[in-house]
């Protein structure tokens, strides 16, 4: 099947190399160093089409070269994870200290936050404010290389085994979330920021884009 993905993308064989883990979870990778990982797990369980799929996808994020990219955004984004943290602990003690003077607390808050960004702004022309914001912007460039990734898949004849993976894997996530609310357990829903730091699309989002590659519906006119 990788020898296969391959010459449908017209790259020769010894390019890329292919390791399996041995993980009893479904995943993949585009690792940097032209190798491209897969679990044993999806070795053994997914159908030989769907595998097939998902190595394309692969391969998409080598091609498009993110491999290299995503590897260099996550060194460059921990200086702004750092920094993220301090900021949710100093915004957790401003609002403790804020609580003791009642009406004055909000207005404390913003003058502290209000007085640290003039200063950056100033006195560091707004480098730690850039520093906060590259989490979500390599994010957001992640997000966009998996949706470039699934286009190369598609454009090799893909779609209809990737779309295939990606419902199986929404489907698979909705009934973890139902189960464990029939078990009486809270289910966490993602706030807007956090999501914001994804850096895989949501599912119905990848199959969305996907249904140019879909064709009609079986049976339209």
């Amino acid at each position: 099947m990788w020898r296969e993905v391959l010459a449908r993308a017209g790259i020769e064989q010894h390019t890329y190399e292919l390791w399996v883990e041995d993980s009893e979870e479904l995943n993949a990778v585009a690792a940097a160093g032209h190798m491209v990982g897969v679990t044993r797990f999806a070795l053994e369980r997914l159908p030989s089409g769907q595998l097939a799929a998902v190595l394309a996808h692969e391969l998409g994020h080598h091609v498009g070269g993110h491999s290299w990219s995503g590897l260099l955004g996550y060194w460059y984004a921990l200086p702004g994870r750092i920094a993220w943290r301090l900021m949710l602990i100093l915004t957790y003690v401003a609002i403790r200290v804020s609580g003791l003077f009642f009406w004055a607390g909000p207005l404390f808050v913003v003058i502290v936050f209000g007085v640290l960004a003039i200063a950056t702004i100033g006195f560091l022309y707004g480098l730690p404010l850039l520093v906060l914001l590259m989490p979500y912007l390599l994010a957001a460039v992640g997000r966009r290389a998996e949706f470039h990734a699934d286009q190369q898949a598609a454009a090799l004849g893909f779609a209809p085994m990737l779309a295939e993976v990606l419902s199986g894997l929404q489907a698979s996530e909705q009934h973890a979330a139902a189960v464990a609310a029939a078990g009486g357990k809270r289910v966490k829903r993602q706030g807007a920021l956090a999501r914001l730091l994804d850096s895989h699309p949501a599912y119905p989002a990848r199959l969305e884009r996907l249904g140019p590659y879909l064709g009609p519906p079986t049976g339209a006119g």
